[in-house]
């Protein structure tokens, strides 16, 4: 069996029936990608990058792309070898075995169930901000509903949506770097300096390490497309290329607008020392570009992308993934149910929107909500991405060269586990303690599963993981 031939087989060959309709052509998945990465999403971390990284932050955000590209081979291979929806769940759970893939599927919830919270959090936040007479948890509430209700009228209607709201970025940001260019022109902020890249008093590899942790954040959303593998018109191969496009873009727009931002900080010894705690650092260089109506649009701009742009997305790759595992019987049968009429889990995008809306008016109450929130997502999506690369390395010892190259099947992985070990290493204490107990709680789940007789399997495969 060749990869193409695995690549073009029918989801009939893995057990599985075609029920989501394929109408996603290329360029609707690399909108997809960048609106789940959001093309301004740095303006709403850049302080937090930007004191991790020592005043580095383009820096951080270049070697946090690399990564991201390297993961995204890995992931597009997978994507080809195994075309449907499930993501590392159903990587891990084919290429190594149906437990894996089990505990794969588990950690990967941790960044998918979070994340729709935390963006909703987050735009909250940044409106509260803008329309003080507003309480947070109201937008909360706001944001959590309309994404759910547009979700659930299918895809065509979040494709539409999604081309309004990429427009809408790409011009608020070309409107801000114009602005940020002119100001540097005309001696506003720092001048010219290439310490946004490289700095000798800050340069560490720790420090890099820990700062590409939180960048990481902002490319979140790349491994969502292979969620989409099977509404895609040209299927995995297609998911495959719109991931590196997506990645590609993103990450040029993400260094380019952190290089010019980090030139207008006025006092970045002081960031450094003290942080963002109101998350409002980017939109100070909005203010200092051009005054304070460019820093009211960028934070305005901030939350409509991650409240709405963002969190739609969102919650179509986690429907989509609750939509695989409970196929498989891994979770309850209800979220593998597909509406005939629209075509999309509704089950998954309603159970999606509850846990979003406890999550974000929990957190809302805590000072350090965000933080914490962002943390979880961040470890339990780099982790994830390593057991990706694993089972591309698993998938060339099953199958040999016909995997593919040796290149693509063996060295990028390798240097994909290497440099995200490296990252997750450096990671922030409170994510790595919390993580490791979600991924705990998911062992025992495991084993109560293999106790009482229902051991994780995966249609087409026998309960040991080999082809029935």
């Amino acid at each position: 069996m060749t990869a193409h031939t695995v690549d073009s087989a029918p989801l009939e060959r893995f057990g599985y029936r075609q029920e989501l309709r394929r109408t996603l052509s290329s360029g609707d998945l690399v909108i997809y990608g960048l609106i789940y990465m959001v093309v301004i999403a740095p303006m709403g971390i850049f302080g937090s990058v930007f004191q991790a990284s020592g005043g580095m932050v383009a820096l951080a955000y270049a070697i946090g792309m690399v990564a991201m590209m390297v993961t995204a081979s890995s992931y597009g291979l997978m994507a080809q070898a195994y075309p449907m929806a499930g993501s590392v769940y159903t990587y891990a759970g084919r290429a190594i075995a149906p437990w894996v893939g089990f505990l794969a599927g588990w950690t990967i919830l941790l960044d998918y169930v979070l994340v729709p919270g935390l963006l909703s959090l987050i735009a909250a936040a940044s409106m509260a901000s803008v329309v003080p007479a507003v309480p947070v948890w109201a937008w909360i509430v706001v944001f959590v509903v309309v994404n759910a209700v547009l979700n659930l009228f299918g895809i065509k209607t979040t494709r539409l949506l999604n081309k309004m709201f990429l427009i809408g970025q790409l011009a608020i940001l070309a409107i801000y770097v114009g602005a940020a260019i002119m100001a540097l022109a005309t001696g506003r902020g720092r001048g010219f300096s290439w310490e946004p890249i490289y700095s000798s008093s800050q340069f560490q590899w720790g420090v890099l390490a820990t700062a590409a942790s939180v960048a990481t954040l902002s490319f979140l959303g790349f491994d969502a497309l292979s969620t989409l593998a099977e509404d895609a018109e040209g299927g995995p191969r297609q998911v495959s290329r719109a991931m590196v496009a997506a990645l590609g873009i993103t990450g040029l727009v993400f260094i380019a607008q952190t290089f010019l931002a980090a030139l207008l900080v006025e006092d970045p010894g002081g960031l450094i020392a003290q942080g963002d705690p109101a998350g409002t650092a980017f939109f100070e260089t909005a203010r200092v570009a051009a005054g304070s109506w460019l820093a009211t649009l960028t934070a305005l701009a901030t939350a409509l992308a991650w409240g709405l742009a963002n969190n739609m997305v969102a919650q179509v790759g986690t429907s989509r993934l609750l939509y695989a595992m409970a196929r498989d019987r891994q979770l309850p049968a209800f979220l593998a149910r597909v509406s005939i009429r629209r075509s999309v889990p509704a089950n998954g995008i309603l159970l999606t929107a509850a846990v979003s809306l406890a999550l974000g008016l929990t957190m809302a109450s805590r000072d350090d909500g965000i933080s914490l929130l962002a943390s979880l997502v961040n470890f339990g999506a780099i982790l994830s991405f390593i057991v990706v690369h694993l089972s591309v390395l698993a998938y060339r010892i099953r199958v040999g060269r016909r995997a593919g190259g040796a290149v693509r099947t063996v060295l990028l992985p390798v240097v994909g586990v290497l440099i995200l070990s490296g990252i997750i290493v450096n990671a922030n204490i409170l994510a790595q303690r919390a993580g490791l107990a979600w991924l705990g709680v998911g062992v025992l789940i495991l084993l109560v599963l293999i106790a009482t007789g229902r051991r994780p399997y995966l249609a087409g495969l026998d309960r040991a993981g080999h082809r029935a």
